[in-house]
This record gives structure tokens, sequence and C-alpha cells, in this order.
């Protein structure tokens, strides 16, 4: 292995904990809550009135429930759309962030607190050392149709995933397939479980190889495989793996677990 490609791995990985442990990070979110289990609107724990009305929510405030809406105080009600990041939402209390978000149709707003027990207790992410055996050419096989699958949720519900193909690659001179999505800049992204998942690795992780080529190849990187945001707060609701997606070997490589004081 050369020293760039070593380089270029351990500084991957020092952006990875910058992202993890920013203010607004995974390990700041401190709750989700689905507006469905609140039809009054009151939600233990957020100041004032969350009510889904339409394509979007209306929140109402007193002057006592101290939120500010794009930097100014709240006195009265504001319509709210989706957010498309916990360090820019509309609303916030202090230093917390209150991010309004919409799955499937339902509505839930997520309290990011930079004063989280998870990012104060925060002490890095146990990861393999970098190995070339887990470079692998790949080639990337679209469906004719995009499909949804039903999958497990870490909160326990089921949800759809889209998939857009399949990822083929060779490990040991066996080939095997992930089902992939493919991101809005033509990433791709797989959630994949294998024979670690659950004992020396979290119970399963991300994949995100880069564009594939107009021939469908793509360097598949192993050694950037992810822990999902679920690793960080348990909050989140990631899909667990789809069908096909447990891999039947021992894939030491990538992140492992999060390491706490």
């Amino acid at each position: 292995m050369s020293d760039s490609r070593l380089q270029e791995w351990q500084d991957w990985h020092e952006r990875r904990l910058a992202t993890v442990s920013a203010p607004y990070g995974p390990l700041a979110l401190t709750g989700t809550y689905w507006l469905s289990d609140h039809p009054d609107g009151h939600v233990e724990g957020l100041p004032g009135v969350w009510t889904p009305e339409g394509d979007g929510v209306v929140l109402r405030a007193a002057a006592e429930d101290r939120l500010t809406v794009d930097g100014r105080p709240l006195t009265g009600e504001v319509r709210l759309g989706q957010d498309t990041a916990p360090d820019a939402t509309r609303v916030a209390r202090g230093g917390r962030h209150l991010l309004v978000l919409c799955r499937e149709g339902q509505w839930a707003v997520r309290d990011f607190d930079p004063d989280s027990a998870a990012r104060r207790t925060f002490a890095g992410i146990d990861v393999y050392d970098h190995d070339e055996r887990w470079v692998r050419p790949g080639l990337f096989r679209p469906y004719a149709q995009g499909r949804t699958v039903r999958v497990r949720n870490a909160d326990g519900e089921r949800r759809g995933l889209g998939l857009a193909g399949e990822l083929v690659f060779t490990l040991d001179g066996d080939e095997h397939t992930l089902q992939v999505a493919v991101e809005g800049d033509g990433s791709l992204w797989a959630v994949l479980a294998d024979a670690t998942s659950g004992t020396d690795t979290y119970r399963f992780r991300f994949l995100r190889p880069p564009a594939p080529a107009e021939d469908g190849t793509v360097t598949v990187d192993f050694n950037r495989v992810l822990l999902p945001p679920c690793a960080f707060a348990d909050h989140f609701i990631c899909p667990f793996p789809p069908p096909g997606n447990t891999l039947p070997i021992e894939l030491r490589a990538g992140e492992r677990n999060r390491r706490t004081d």
C-alpha cells in the first residue's frame, strides 16, 4: 500500500470523527418525536404546540416557550416545512435545534442538543486497520425499474427502502452481491451485515461507494464501511439490511463500534 493511499484513509477517518462529534452531528440527537403520537400537539420535553397540517407543521408558541424561528423570538404561530440539516433548522431554543422531518407522510420533530450526554462521553470510533485486500473492483447493475422493499428499522417499525440495482464484487474468488440505492449525486448506498455483525462490529453498517462509471464499474473500498447514525444515538430510524444483504464472511474492515469514556 502506498503512503498516499494510507494517508487518504487516515484523512477520511479524521473527517468522520469531526462530522460525528460536531455540535449538531448524530451524537447530539436526544429525541425523535412523531407528531401522530401527540394529537393535541403537546410533546413532553418540547416547548410549543406542534400540529401537522397538510404538507407542513404549524408551530404555536408563547413568549415563555423561548423559541426562535429564523433567529427571531416566536410569539404566535408559524408554518414549517421539512428542514434540510440539523445545523440549519428554522426553530431553536437556545443551543438546541429542533428539526422538522417527514417520513412516508408522517411528521416528526428531532431535538439536537450540543450538550447531549452521548456527545460529552464520545471517545472515538473503533476501526480496523486499513488493508488493501478490502479494496475491490465492483460492477453496478441497475434494475430495469426501481423497487421498494419493506424492512425493519432501528425503532422497530417497518418502512420502505428504495433500491435501484445490484453491486457485484468478488472476495477471495467468491462473487457477492449487495442491493443498493442510488443517491442524488449518483453515488451508491448499501445497508449490509456480515458474520461479525452484533459481535465484533455493530449489528449492521453502511457502505457508500462513489458513482459508477458509464460502464457500471466502480471501486468498492470496504475500509470505508460506516457505522449508521443509530450507532451514535438511539433516536435515529436507520433501516436494517434488506434480504440478501448479509454477507456470509467476516468483513473485518471499516468502522466497528462507537467508543465512549
